[in-house]
């Protein structure tokens, strides 16, 4: 039985290389996705870079501004269960 040869690629003059294009099928990986290129003790290792930078929720909270008397737990619960309401109504 042969072995499966695993995909190579080569390193361009200006550092560049091409992934296999069944690897960038495989991944959805398109032109222009950004990968964050990461060091590891076996290789280096791709990944997608993410769309949004992380935050935590002490960096948004009270991002979206809101004029008005502030709502009641119970307000909040009913509006929550009118939208859910709403929205199995339509499917």
């Amino acid at each position: 039985m042969a072995a499966i040869e695993n995909p190579s690629t080569t390193v361009s003059t200006k550092g560049q290389i091409i992934l296999p294009s069944a690897i960038r099928q495989r991944r959805e990986w398109r032109a222009g996705t950004r990968l964050i290129v990461e060091e590891t003790a076996e290789g280096v290792l791709l990944k997608p870079a993410p769309a949004f930078a992380e935050t935590r929720p002490e960096d948004v909270f009270g991002m979206l501004g809101y004029k008005g008397k502030p709502k009641s737990l119970e307000e909040m619960d009913a509006g929550v269960l009118a939208e859910a309401k709403r929205r199995h109504a339509r499917d």
